[in-house]
């Protein structure tokens, strides 16, 4: 199978008919074979009803419907482990990413040997204050923090090569760093494609200003773990050793300096009334619960068993 295109949503059951015949129209007119993956992200609407209509008249679409919402990166997850296509197309359901820019995605991957292509809609039609600001801020500090130089991280419209998405877990709200995850698992070939924005037709976005904030956080997250996510005891432990070295040396310069000075007979003050006597003793026991943390995080993760993310509660046309 040469395309597989997965569609998470939540509440989008005005634009699925018009976005499925939209995929489609595309797909025969290149002669691709594809399946269509809707992951339905715990909708209250009418979503899942049109999502098997439309799987029981036409056997290319797939559906997963997830008993609550759990967000777009478990909803993603999930649509990856589903999809047989050579070629992976993620996109939105909200009719704003363009099904006509497939074909060219397509072959950046399968031509051109790119592992990962990021759509960028430099165009957009979004609020400037609200969604357009706060996004070049956001884009610019992952590009900064991740030494990815796209200029789109969040463009739900992305092309991977299948080996890509079966080596990569997107957990938590880590689908806006697909990118990043997938540079940090060794795939280096990533490029950018401008692609159209077109304006919401039917509901409203899902999004608000709290995505930004979550994700400047989600991006510290990410830098810590692609560089000590897989060797904590390198950053703790060399803390923890670090600190309790200075505290020890401290403690052990109060203690001669308190003999030195009681051997020649010197004014002295008692240990417990220097100052410099706790800011040691506080530096020795943080450093040991730092060295701590390191190697508790080292057990964890020797022992850490996968644990499922989300409860899947029907599916149509997955085998």
């Amino acid at each position: 199978m040469q395309l597989s295109i997965v569609i998470p949503l939540l509440n989008e059951e005005e634009s699925l008919p018009e976005l499925y015949n939209w995929i489609v129209s595309v797909m025969q007119s290149n002669s691709y074979s594809y399946e269509i993956i809707f992951i339905d992200d715990g909708s209250t609407d009418d979503s899942w009803n049109t999502i098997s209509n439309l799987a029981l008249k036409d056997p290319a679409v797939k559906g997963i419907k997830f008993n609550r919402n759990y967000g777009k990166s478990q909803a993603l997850h999930a649509g990856f482990l589903a999809s047989n296509g050579d070629v992976v197309i993620t996109m939105d359901a909200d009719l704003q990413d363009n099904p006509e820019e497939i074909p060219e995605l397509y072959d950046l991957i399968k031509k051109e040997n790119y592992d990962l292509i990021s759509g960028w809609k430099k165009k957009r039609y979004d609020s400037v204050l609200s969604k357009n600001l706060p996004s070049k801020l956001f884009n610019a500090a992952a590009r900064k923090t991740s030494g990815v130089k796209l200029h789109d991280f969040n463009c739900g419209l992305k092309a991977y090569n299948k080996t890509v998405i079966k080596n990569i877990d997107v957990y938590g709200e880590m689908h806006r760093y697909i990118p990043v995850l997938a540079k940090n698992a060794g795939f280096v070939k990533i490029g950018e494609k401008e692609v159209k924005h077109q304006a919401r037709k039917y509901g409203k976005t899902k999004f608000g200003m709290e995505r930004f904030i979550n994700g400047f956080l989600d991006l510290i997250s990410i830098w810590f773990l692609s560089k000590f996510g897989k060797r904590p005891m390198h950053l703790f432990g060399a803390l923890g050793v670090l600190m309790f070295f200075f505290g020890f040396i401290a403690a052990t310069w109060i203690g001669l300096s308190k003999l030195y000075k009681m051997y020649h007979n010197q004014p002295n003050i008692l240990v417990t009334d220097n100052p410099w006597f706790y800011i040691a003793l506080i530096l020795m026991v943080i450093g040991t619960q730092f060295f701590l943390a390191g190697f508790l995080g080292e057990l964890i993760l020797r022992s850490k068993r996968e644990k499922d993310r989300y409860l899947i509660s029907k599916t149509t046309g997955i085998n």
